[in-house]
């Protein structure tokens, strides 16, 4: 059985380069995947929806 990785906003925000508020942001938008809460004061994203939702941010013609 494959077993998911998990990103705090932490990891994420490193992986972008952008500050944890961003992250918490981005969570507000419709196009960014939403978080798990796995217990009081434990929220992560599966990083296979953040890998998924990166690939529409580098679509080609795409302007950022």
């Amino acid at each position: 059985m494959h077993s998911a990785v998990y990103l705090s906003d932490t990891a994420i925000a490193q992986r972008f380069q952008v500050s944890r508020a961003t992250v918490w942001r981005w969570t507000r938008s419709v196009a960014f995947p939403k978080p798990i809460k796995l217990s009081v004061g434990c929220t992560r994203w599966r990083l296979a929806d953040i890998e998924a939702w990166e690939q529409t941010r580098n679509t080609p013609g795409r302007r950022r």
